[in-house]
């Protein structure tokens, strides 16, 4: 009988280069949310991937990065908390962007997690020509004595199966951890918040992604109708980020509604009534209290 491989995997990397897309890619469903963003991940998100041969439970953190408020800081305690439990960490370094200041700070972080096996990551590499990604590659191999390095695309779906594999190799014997139809054990509930934040940090300015959250008031499958009710607040710390998300005349919050209720819809397979309103927390990235109320 083949042996067989299951545990947790954490993706790290400074914000903004392809976890959350890699993630998707390997589960073969959108259980993360993705934006051009930085800070888009707040949660950490497990994605179960599964092969013949393993099961492979993805933990999507945040990125990485010196916190400037106590929200920043508290997705910073997620990530250490996270990367405590896993048992292989894949540091995720885009090809089309030279080594910084950033990498070389979350290399020195890994340091601290002994109990993890570390496999560089070399995303995007459908951005690069081959001999730039040779560069890339030999530079991540002299940061450290990785257990692997893998170059991938996430977006043309090259050498994923490469990565699964070599991930699978690291995780200890052990049956499946999740039943074979399970994708991830995140709520409807987290995942809908999640997906209208998405939609709603589509195309605004670079202060308002950290100012965002939302929360469910209501879902409920209206009588006798094939159609999900749902209504939903976001959250943002200023009345000018009320008037950026809502718009000119409300157009912009319509869009961001048509766009979250599509993807909703998709999640749910039914049709959906979003109604979505847009209230001010004064400073509630740095508020306990308020911290508390949004679920962080």
């Amino acid at each position: 009988m083949t042996e067989h491989r299951s545990g947790f995997v954490s993706f790290v990397g400074r914000p903004n280069v392809g976890k959350s897309t890699l993630t998707n890619a390997l589960v073969g469903e959108k259980i993360a949310i993705t934006s051009a963003k930085p800070q888009t991940t707040r949660r950490a998100i497990r994605g179960i991937v599964h092969r013949p041969n393993g099961q492979i439970i993805l933990v999507d953190t945040p990125g990485l990065h010196r916190p400037r408020t106590l929200l920043g800081q508290r997705l910073n305690d997620l990530v250490d908390s996270t990367l405590g439990d896993v048992d292989v960490i894949g540091f995720c370094i885009p090809a089309n962007e030279k080594i910084g200041p950033g990498d070389a700070f979350i290399n020195e972080s890994l340091s601290n997690f002994r109990r993890a096996k570390l496999v560089a990551i070399v995303t995007k590499s459908e951005l690069v020509s081959k001999s730039q990604l040779a560069d890339q590659l030999f530079a991540v191999n002299e940061l450290r004595n990785w257990d692997a390095i893998v170059p991938v695309s996430a977006l043309g779906d090259e050498q994923l199966d490469v990565l699964s594999d070599v991930l699978i190799g690291l995780l200890p014997e052990s049956p499946a951890l999740y039943p074979q139809d399970a994708v991830t054990d995140e709520t409807v509930e987290s995942r809908i918040c999640e997906l209208i934040r998405e939609a709603a940090l589509e195309g605004v300015h670079d202060e308002l992604p950290h100012s965002l959250a939302v929360t469910l008031d209501e879902m409920s499958l209206r009588e006798g109708k094939n159609l999900m009710d749902i209504h939903a607040n976001v959250w943002v710390e200023r009345d000018s980020q009320k008037a950026i998300i809502i718009g000119k005349g409300a157009a912009r919050i319509r869009e961001v509604g048509s766009t979250a209720r599509k993807e909703i819809e998709a999640l749910l397979g039914l049709r959906v009534y979003l109604d979505i309103r847009v209230k001010v927390a004064p400073d509630w990235q740095r508020d306990p209290k308020q911290l508390g109320r949004l679920g962080f």
